[in-house]
């Protein structure tokens, strides 16, 4: 991206660990601190990917047992949250 594509300046305040973070990955990647924060902008999914995302993940799983009782469901997945850590 080019300096003459940007219209929009924006001011933002960082802590100082949060901005040793990003000056230190800018200095690993040779690039501005602003290079840093416009990518992690553009890594932001628009509401409308994630939705899209979420169903097409949802309709791709296989199918699956569920129990007919809902405490034994809420058993079946409180289990499950407390294998996954």
């Amino acid at each position: 991206m080019h300096m003459r594509n940007l219209e929009r300046r924006v001011h933002v305040l960082l802590d100082e660990s949060r901005y040793r973070k990003v000056a230190g990955e800018a200095e690993r990647r040779r690039v501005s601190v602003g290079a840093v924060i416009r990518e992690a902008i553009d890594r932001i999914p628009a509401d409308a990917d994630l939705r899209r995302s979420a169903i097409a993940q949802i309709l791709a799983a296989e199918p699956m047992p569920v129990p007919a009782h809902p405490g034994e469901l809420r058993r079946e997945l409180d289990a499950a949250h407390e294998r996954a850590g």
